[in-house]
């Protein structure tokens, strides 16, 4: 997949490599590792359901109302590359992390 200036939508599964804060630094995505960039504002969150087909991954798990995680982050290929934003998104019950949405970095930044 070519990442392109118009919304993709997807649930595909992806490796993200994390600081031991638990921060997002990379993103291995379509054949390339991807950097965070760190000096954007990334977006933390945890809600319930919000997966693209409507099925919620822990409905069948314990009463913990915050079940996916996500994180909204700006990413580029290399230090000339344009920036994208990605909506990462997991199932706290597993340590697999999809990817959601890739949007061109100027869109709207909000979860």
């Amino acid at each position: 997949m070519t990442l392109t200036a118009e919304a993709v939508h997807t649930l595909e599964e992806i490796a993200v490599r994390f600081s031991p804060d638990g921060i997002p630094l990379a993103v291995r995505y379509d054949g390339s590792i991807l950097a965070v960039d760190p000096d954007a504002d990334a977006a933390h969150w945890f809600g319930r359901g919000g997966w693209p087909d409507g099925s919620d991954p822990a409905a069948n798990d314990s009463e913990d109302f915050a079940s996916v995680e996500h994180w909204r982050v700006q990413v580029r290929r290399n230090s000339n590359s344009a920036l994208r934003t990605f909506h990462l998104q997991r199932n706290p019950s597993s340590p697999d992390w999809f990817l959601a949405e890739v949007t061109d970095a100027t869109s709207a930044f909000s979860p």
